[in-house]
């Protein structure tokens, strides 16, 4: 699939006459996905974000980095954090912008090396997809904690989407289609997961985690850090 986000963040970054980066959903019209978001400074990050860039503890991988902006802000702290990202034009524009550790591969064909803390923020549980996506990535995020390391990403629970004019489909409600469109380009259609506290706090008991939801806001965002019954959080 040719790396429509990847390239709207490079002409972002690099002023190439950027044009709208778009996201066309199945249950309403298209939205702008506002690029300057992803080269957000510290001042202008909500309070989960912030909460979740201080719950980081030793080593840290930045699941799904985008443009790093959460990546820098830790590197400038002082934390060792590793971005890892799929989109070739995301790795691009990080490497200009200073980011020191860049794993360019999918979250899934991560493995041997194992972290402090897993962030993932944005809503980066997204790409986990489905449900089903949901208990293999918290499999695979258990071989890649150290004993008594963090999980920590936010998501929201999505049922006000679906009224009279949206029915709400057979397969879990939070399971969304999305596909982007840049510069006439469109991606295809791929999904991307909000699950509601309930749902994760289960799924999340099925597979030996602990979940605590350590922030939300008025908007039903929240963040929530999951650590490992078999071990103490740091």
């Amino acid at each position: 699939m040719t790396d429509i986000f990847g390239t709207a963040l490079y002409d972002y970054y690099q002023q190439k006459r950027p044009g709208k980066l778009w996201i066309h959903n199945r249950y309403g019209p298209k939205e702008e996905m506002p690029l300057g978001a992803y080269f957000r400074t510290e001042a202008d990050m909500n309070d989960i974000e912030l909460t979740a860039l201080r719950q980081c503890r030793g080593t840290v991988i930045d699941v799904g980095a985008g443009a790093g902006t959460h990546t820098l802000l830790l590197q400038r702290k002082g934390l060792d954090v590793t971005a890892l990202e799929i989109s070739p034009g995301a790795v691009a524009v990080m490497k200009q912008r200073g980011v020191k550790k860049i794993i360019q591969r999918d979250f899934f064909a991560c493995k041997g090396k194992r972290f402090d803390t897993l962030l993932l923020l944005m809503n980066g549980i997204g790409l986990v997809q489905t449900l089903s996506g949901l208990h293999q990535f918290l499999q695979h995020a258990a071989t890649m904690l150290q004993p008594g390391g963090r999980l920590l990403f936010d998501s929201s629970d999505v049922a006000y989407i679906y009224d009279k004019k949206n029915a709400v489909p057979n397969n879990y409600y939070g399971e969304i289609d999305y596909r982007y469109e840049y510069k006439k380009q469109k991606s295809g259609w791929f999904k991307w997961l909000y699950v509601d506290r309930q749902t994760l706090k289960q799924i999340a008991r099925q597979h030996g985690w602990n979940c605590r939801i350590i922030r939300e806001d008025e908007n039903g965002q929240y963040l929530a850090r999951l650590t490992r019954k078999d071990a103490n959080s740091l």
